[in-house]
This record gives structure tokens, sequence and C-alpha cells, in this order.
């Protein structure tokens, strides 16, 4: 029998998913969780190099994302100093790295399609200097 199968649910951490594949999807899944984990995956980075990392995301998401990828362990916060201003460094968490393989399948995949199907192009957004 198939490990996601060996039974009904799965529970974890109070929370009760109809499957594996759920459970992780709930760690990783939306536009922005995959992308932040790709940003951090070679180092750690402070909350504003993500931002110039990942311009088209919102400030609001951005943090909102880095506070549930930490809830559930896949991401450290570190603050250094008492009184601002105070920096904040962003890491992956060794629970976090597992989570690096499939990054990068997951970027090989992409690459493909944009490589054989798509196109790499400039901002369409931003205003020619």
């Amino acid at each position: 029998m198939k490990t996601e199968c060996i039974s009904d649910y799965v529970k974890l951490k109070e929370e009760i998913y109809p499957c594996t594949v759920s459970l992780a999807m709930s760690l990783v899944g939306g536009k922005w969780k995959a992308v932040i984990l790709y940003h951090l995956k070679d180092k750690s980075k402070r909350y504003n190099e993500l931002r110039k990392d990942i311009p088209s995301v919102t400030e609001m998401t951005l943090s909102l994302q880095l506070k549930q990828l930490e809830k559930d362990g896949l991401v450290s916060r570190k603050v250094y100093g008492d009184k601002p201003p105070i920096k904040v460094i962003y890491c992956l968490t060794d629970f976090g790295k597992t989570f690096t393989p499939i990054l990068e399948a997951i970027t090989a995949w992409g690459n493909q399609i944009a490589m054989q199907e798509g196109d790499f192009v400039k901002n369409p957004l931003s205003n020619p200097i």
C-alpha cells in the first residue's frame, strides 16, 4: 500500500488533511511560498533583499507568506539588535531545506516550459528610462 493511502486522513499539528498531497501543498502551495523558498535556498536574506528579488509581490503578501512559512517551520527569522534599526534575516530551516530538491525540479520544469513554449520578457508594466 502506498504511504499516502495508509489512512483516510493525515493529521499534522492539529490540522486534518485528506491526503499527504494536501498536507504538502498547504505548506508550500500558493503563488508565492515556493518562490520565496527558492530565493532563500542558497543563502539567508533580509526582507528588503527578498523584495528586490521578487518585485511583483506586495509588501503585505511577502510579510504574510514569510510569517506562514515561519509558523510552518520552513523558514526561520533571526532578529539582531534591540532597538531600531534592527536587522532581520530569513533563512531556510533544516526542514525547509528538505524542499530544495523539489524546488530544483520545479525550476527545471519551468525552465523547460519557458524555453519550449514561452518567451523571457522584461517587465511589461515598467517604463523604459
